[in-house]
């Protein structure tokens, strides 16, 4: 640079890490929400001379973080994060970048960066993150003050090695990297034309350092590699040169732009800036603020901001559970605060049945974003299932036989979101009224099956019950009571539907005695009449479940919707509606019924409450006490045996007896005749 010139800067280039975007998603969606105010951040930026870099500051995946980095020199900033683009578009820019600066210029004005001269060295970042699509928009701002350096003359310019010994800038050099200070700003005190006995000390020090008779001159960290032209950061210590300490520097004074090079793992300052500074002595300083500059060009040298697009450089699956986090947050944020996402993404759901109601559940859980889904079935797809059946596609029942239902649902679950982890398992449930004694490999298969069903009952949180017949329905029914899960069950007619949570004890009770809680009634609650083989000389019209196609997807989002529902309440499965009304902050997602009846021939629903039957078949203390005890014998009794075993043991046949009896004494009255 020629002597006697004013002083040009050369500004910041930024780089952001995608690991920063990154961090600002997970933020979004977990801590910062809608709230668009400032947010803390911290970057640094590097005094190494690395040719073809120039002025680098950088933003990195833990600039959230209040800490040090070995990387560079910190610099502090605050993170605009808008909510929307047009909210980016039409923020007010220059006041925002007034704003910054006058938190700058008072900084430096009351000595607070004097005393931190880390405060020096300032950025802000005005952003827009679309959490879809993953594409940002930024734009970075380092304040500074225009004319705040105009009375600034350049006497000499040079590099270290160009005019000091080697042997006079090793001194130098191990003083400064020894030195435990903040490195961006400070003063190196020495003796002598070549730097004999330098000390560096903080900008503090400086009036008691003019007092002694030895030279001074002023420290920054260049992140500059141009020959002849500083860095950003001087522009803001000269301001503040100009305030506190002009009458002190008479007339000149010199900068060191400190530059660290590293050759064969050696350090060297050699290259460093040597700057000697002029000024009018009579200069009385600055009374008002500068007007501020700072916004930063983008990579066409114009101003305007940046963007970046991360979507193509993501994983995809993680890109896909990113956007269900983020629906469901949507959610949270907007209308229903108080919902714990987490205790439904980590449920465990068992859905008994992969059929019509099954893969339609399935998909409704997905969408809640329940992470574990278990799907139970015996058989396989056939062609009439792919166009109400939500899982399936031709290709899976075009293979001889079809292919297993519960494998292919739960296959293709993972195609439409990776995230989710979906198990599908072959697995025939014994049923009332169907006998397993025929031989033995009969009697070992279905001894397996029932060990199976219990083991998958037990590690999963809900149980869904999803199949065609009433008596498949039973012994889920029993384990799901005997080991107090939460049982969802859905049933379906032609135009009509049923949904259901069955109850669950709270406390335990000997047979026959008085319970202090009522417990809700399952789905054999409300008959009389045993479970037994529904399929026994039915038409094939009778065999298939046979309804209207919009039936089982309501049905399905409804049995869902009450799952979760369930889930968000403080007393979860063991939850009573009230007869006196629930207090709305107890029912997240409003009212949890017991059951859902709906018919649509008129468009109706209905949603009755009942208690459990000291007779059921499935859930009353009888069967359950008599499992408790049998365990597996005690099934395989009820398997092999007629209906009637089942109503003998709860009291049903004594029940029939009784009332059979009181039928009988009921007297017949004609119309001419009165009481």
């Amino acid at each position: 640079m020629a002597s006697d010139k004013k002083l040009k800067f050369v500004p910041f280039s930024s780089t952001i890490s995608p690991g920063f975007w990154y961090q600002l998603v997970d933020k979004k969606l977990n801590e910062f929400k809608l709230d668009s105010s400032p947010r803390e951040i911290h970057g640094f930026y590097s005094n190494a001379d690395i040719s073809g870099i120039p002025c680098q500051h950088c933003v990195e995946f833990d600039s959230f973080e209040d800490k040090s980095t070995s990387f560079g020199l910190n610099t502090h900033g605050l993170l605009y994060n808008t909510n929307t683009s047009e909210e980016f578009k039409q923020f007010d820019k220059k006041r925002l970048l007034q704003s910054e600066a006058e938190k700058l210029y008072d900084d430096i004005k009351n000595g607070n960066a004097i005393l931190d001269s880390s405060l020096l060295a300032r950025f802000f970042l005005l952003s827009f993150a679309d959490l879809k699509k993953y594409h940002f928009c930024y734009w970075f701002g380092f304040p500074s003050f225009l004319k705040a350096t105009d009375h600034f003359t350049v006497k000499r310019s040079c590099l270290l090695k160009d005019n000091f010994s080697e042997d006079a800038m090793s001194s130098l050099s191990e003083t400064i990297h020894s030195y435990d200070g903040y490195k961006g700003f400070f003063i190196v005190a020495y003796d002598g034309p070549n730097f004999q006995t330098p000390t560096c000390h903080n900008l503090s020090q400086l009036v008691e350092l003019v007092s002694s008779d030895r030279s001074l001159c002023f420290v920054f960290s260049d992140p500059s590699t141009l020959a002849d032209y500083p860095g950003w950061p001087l522009r803001n210590l000269l301001l503040l040169i100009t305030i506190h300490w002009t009458e002190y520097l008479q007339g000149k004074f010199c900068v060191l732009g400190l530059r660290c090079k590293t050759t064969q793992g050696c350090k060297s300052i050699l290259d460093s800036l040597w700057l000697e500074l002029t000024y009018n002595p009579t200069f009385a300083g600055i009374a008002a603020m500068p007007d501020p500059v700072g916004w930063e060009k983008n990579h066409q040298q114009k101003m305007l901001p940046r963007q970046v697009h991360l979507a193509d450089s993501m994983d995809p699956k993680k890109l896909a559970e990113s956007a269900v986090n983020l629906n469901l947050k949507l959610m949270r944020w907007r209308l229903m605060p108080c919902v714990d996402l987490e205790r439904i993404s980590k449920s465990k759901c068992l859905l008994l049945g992969a059929g019509t109601l099954g893969c339609n559940v399935a998909r409704a859980l997905l969408g809640w974003g329940v992470k574990t889904l278990t799907l139970v079935d015996n058989g396989k797809v056939s062609f009439s299932n792919p166009v109400r059946q939500s899982l399936f596609e031709f290709s899976d029942c075009s293979t001889a036989g079809g292919r297993p239902k519960a494998i292919a649902a739960a296959e293709k679950l993972q195609k439409i979101f990776p995230g989710v982890e979906a198990t599908g398992i072959e697995l025939s449930i014994p049923m009332p009224g169907h006998p397993v004694n025929s031989n033995e490999k009969t009697l070992e298969k279905a001894r397996n099956d029932v060990d199976k069903l219990i083991s998958l009952i037990q590690a999963h949180d809900a149980v869904f019950l999803l199949m065609d017949t009433r008596e498949s329905r039973w012994l889920p029914t029993v384990l799901g009571a005997a080991e107090k899960k939460l049982v969802i069950n859905a049933a379906l007619g032609f135009d009509s539907y049923l949904i259901m949570r069955h109850g669950v004890d709270n406390v335990t009770n000997e047979v026959g005695a008085c319970k202090s809680v009522p417990k809700l009634g399952c789905y054999f609650c409300n008959d009389v009449v045993a479970p037994g083989n529904s399929l026994r000389d039915r038409t094939l019209d009778q065999q298939c479940t046979v309804s209207r196609p919009g039936v089982s997807m309501i049905a399905a989002a409804y049995a869902a919707e009450l799952f979760v529902s369930v889930i968000q309440h403080k007393d979860g499965a063991h939850y009573l509606p009230s007869l006196t009304g629930d207090n709305v902050g107890d029912l997240p997602l409003g009212m949890i019924p017991h059951q859902i009846r709906g018919y649509l021939s008129n468009y109706q629903m209905l949603l009755p409450t009942t208690y459990s039957f000291s007779k059921c078949t499935a859930c009353s203390e009888f069967i359950l006490s008599n499992y408790a005890d049998g365990k597996i014998d005690f099934l395989l009794e009820v398997f092999n045996s007629p209906p009637k075993y089942l109503e003998d043991i709860t009291g049903l046949t004594l029940l029939h007896l009784e009332t059979a009896a009181v039928e009988e004494q009921i007297i017949e009255l004609s119309d001419c005749e009165s009481v």
